[in-house]
């Protein structure tokens, strides 16, 4: 039978929505640049970040051609069809015949689906079922990992996927594999003529009156992986089996499972431009941020700001791409472009000299140790030029570092308020220390551990794992906590604070966090290392003047990121919306 088709995707036009001037839409074609733009952000801040961004627009797409298809708005019903009433006639004679034969047991009878229990009208020809009258859940066979051939002939399917292969198989024809445990509620098509499903598994082998790939795209639209997050995890073939589901005449199966197919490709070349229209605007945004950074005049970083300024909406226009305007806004800070210098500071170099007087008085006073001398900054460390009455300094010239302390061994943090915080790295976030799901100790273990405190004054920074370089500010409820040993405690001398955090928090910095801890076997900073890091420091004056100007500037890239979250929510609703009033 011929079709009218869509001239992009084919659809027919059944499948079409009226809309109040009187010409059909369709949901699917007529919103293409909602399905592309409608995104889920994914912040790029934070070590091994790729700045990718899910579709949201897409992966809702996907859902409703899915839903439109078991509702019979996908393709044309032909009256010619032998209708899903003769089909659901075959598969009881079939499941007779197999439980002579002793191949499946005799099932519990199910009842039959009330009025109430059915969501939407089926198209004539089409016939509701429930899902253990038609579909048999088979429990897998455990397989060991050691006891796998690994030899190539038959895929060993887990819970959500191929684990390994084995020479043997369990199943003998394609099924679907359906997640028991752990991905609960996890398919898989396998259209080899063996397999091995474990016993984290289940497996399906529909009847002869049903198109296999027909059932897998059935089976994604009946929520079978919210049924596995239930109070007992893990998916129930009871629960499973009273589920009502669509049968319809086995030809629209086959015109079903060809229209999906065409729509599921229209869907992949979507996301492949959404992908490569995103990493084009990425590389834009950082090409021109670049030029910020690395022009030398006040009327050259002026020029390169208006050519950025003009195009400002459609360039950061996505998070990650605010994200990098914040970075380069701190990497202008510490190269002195951000303020202008006043001559009448008292230059860094006074400010390096009264902070060693210090360090020597403490040291004298038996107050701090002596450190060992820090070796000078060659030439070839320095990536660009200072301004004058700055300097550039190894960190640990201007604070004391120290570390924190862990627990006795054995000992476990409480959950039950005390006194006495325990601060782990876990805490430590977005610059600050988030109170939502606090540790603390007893009395007993404060006495034991009581000098490794931080206080309001201090810098924190993650010395251990995936997190290394991460700093913050210390809220003043947190001053005379514990801190873990997993975290350094940086304490300024006559320098600014937020201007040192905000300095280590530059790229800048945190890549030479990442070289430091590739220098040794395991993924720790020793506090050594973490004090010959290198940093531009300016006149204390002007680092208040670049912490002013960089509060400012951030509180506008908020503002801008919040404006864009509030616009990729109306579109993910605007989203919703459409595939709500499309399968209504």
């Amino acid at each position: 039978m011929n079709e009218k088709r869509h001239p992009r995707t084919g659809v027919n036009p059944e499948y079409n929505q009226p809309c109040h001037s009187g010409k059909s839409r369709n949901p699917v074609t007529d919103n293409l640049d909602l399905w592309t733009s409608a995104i889920l952000t994914k912040s790029i801040t934070g070590r091994g970040s790729n700045g990718k961004q899910q579709g949201y627009g897409i992966k809702k797409l996907r859902e409703l051609i899915l839903e439109l298809a078991v509702r019979g708005k996908l393709v044309s019903q032909d009256p010619n069809d032998e209708p899903a009433s003769v089909l659901l006639e075959k598969i009881a004679d079939e499941k007779t015949r197999l439980i002579k034969e002793g191949k499946i047991k005799k099932p519990q009878p199910l009842s039959k689906i009330s009025k109430d229990e059915i969501p939407y009208a089926l198209p004539v020809g089409w016939e509701w079922a429930r899902f253990g009258n038609i579909f048999e859940l088979e429990y897998g066979n455990n397989l060991p990992q050691v006891k796998r051939s690994n030899t190539g002939e038959y895929p060993v399917y887990g819970s959500n996927g191929v684990v390994g292969t084995h020479n043997e198989y369990s199943i003998e024809s394609p099924c679907i594999v359906v997640g028991r445990k752990g991905s609960a509620g996890a398919l898989n098509l396998c259209l080899s003529d063996g397999c091995w499903v474990t016993d984290v598994a289940y497996s399906v082998v529909p009847p002869s009156a049903m198109d296999l790939e027909f059932t897998f795209k059935l089976f994604h639209t009946l929520g079978l992986d919210n049924l596995g997050k239930g109070i007992k995890p893990g998916l129930s073939r009871n629960e499973a089996y009273i589920l009502p589901v669509v049968i319809p005449p086995l030809a629209e199966q086959h015109r079903i499972v060809s229209k999906v197919d065409e729509l599921m490709a229209l869907c992949d070349q979507l996301e492949q431009q959404q992908t490569h229209s995103l990493e084009a605007h990425q590389a834009l945004v950082e090409t021109l941020l670049a030029t910020l950074t690395s022009v030398e005049s006040a009327d050259d970083l002026d020029e390169a700001w208006s050519r950025i300024a003009s195009h400002f909406d459609t360039l950061f226009a996505t998070e990650h791409s605010i994200d990098q305007l914040k970075q380069t806004i701190l990497q202008l800070a510490i190269m002195g472009k951000l303020v202008p210098q006043d001559p009448n500071d008292e230059p860094a170099s006074v400010l390096l000299e009264k902070i060693a007087k210090e360090k020597t008085r403490l040291v004298k006073e038996k107050k701090i140790r002596k450190e060992k001398k820090l070796p000078e900054i060659g030439e070839d460390e320095k990536p660009f030029e200072q301004k004058n009455g700055w300097e550039w300094v190894r960190l640990g010239q201007v604070v004391h570092i120290r570390g924190g302390k862990r627990v006795s061994n054995g000992y476990q943090l409480l959950s039950n308020p005390t006194p006495y915080i325990y601060i782990r790295v876990s805490d430590m976030k977005d610059g600050a220390i988030d109170d939502s799901d606090l540790r603390y100790i007893d009395e007993a273990m404060y006495s034991k551990i009581s000098q490794y405190i931080i206080t309001k004054n201090d810098i924190y920074m993650t010395i251990v794992g995936a997190t290394i370089g991460k700093c913050g500010l210390v809220p003043d409820k947190f001053d005379g906590m514990n801190l873990t040993e997993n975290a350094a405690r940086l304490t300024p001398f006559f320098v600014s604070k937020i201007y040192l955090y905000k300095a280590l928090s530059t790229a800048f910095c945190q890549e030479q966090f990442i070289d430091k801890t590739k220098q040794v076997g395991v993924q720790k900073m020793a506090l050594n290392r973490l004090a010959s890091t290198i940093f531009p420091l300016p006149p204390l004056a002007e680092q208040h003047r670049i912490v002013a100007k960089v509060d400012e500037l951030m509180f506008l890239c908020d503002a801008l990121k919040s404006r864009l979250a509030d616009a990729q929510n109306t579109q993910r609703h605007f989203a919703d919306a459409i595939v709500e009033q499309a399968v209504a």
